[in-house]
């Protein structure tokens, strides 16, 4: 048992009291606003580097493509670029799987695959491709609903993101 100064019996003091507590909580609070933002900014920037990057490289593997298949386009089968979903399949599998020189899936073919897979647009969560013939300086309307990730030009050769009006100047 301890004693003060004046032979008094001292009581033990424990805890914390309501003000200590609330003020470490407003402080905690404060640093919250201040560090999360940043966070999530950094997040963006990351996704967005993230996008740069799988541009650059499935842009660059359908350079190769082109190269090695007599000037033709991924998708195109023998000379002949399929419209709709089928030309849109016929890109992935020329893009994912091995091919012969006309471009038709081969899996002892010489060339490919260039992709493991096509890239989610991590933006939309989706990696699906539309196909069209836009060419530059135009560009595809940007789509946010997650119904596709990417838009690839048949005219030119071209792979945008399409998720928003400044990714599609990446």
């Amino acid at each position: 048992m301890q004693f003060s100064e004046k032979g008094q019996k001292m009581r033990a003091k424990s805890g914390f009291t309501l003000v200590e507590i609330l003020i470490v909580v407003v402080i905690l609070g404060i640093l919250a606003a201040i560090v999360i933002p940043q966070f999530t900014e950094a997040s963006t920037e990351a996704k967005t580097s993230s996008l740069a990057t799988d541009l650059s490289s499935v842009r660059s593997q359908i350079q190769l493509y082109k190269i090695q298949h007599n000037d033709n386009l991924p998708g195109v089968i023998n000379g002949t670029h399929t419209a709709g979903g089928g030309g849109a399949a016929n890109f992935v599998i020329a893009m994912t799987e091995g091919t012969d020189i006309f471009g038709e899936p081969n899996a002892a073919g010489p060339y490919g695959p260039y992709l493991m897979k096509l890239p989610t647009n991590q933006f939309v969560d989706s990696d699906v491709v539309v196909l069209g013939t836009i060419e530059p300086p135009a560009a595809p309307a940007p789509v946010t609903d997650g119904s596709q990730g990417w838009y690839f030009s048949t005219a030119s050769g071209d792979f945008w993101a399409t998720d928003s009006a400044e990714h599609l100047l990446l």
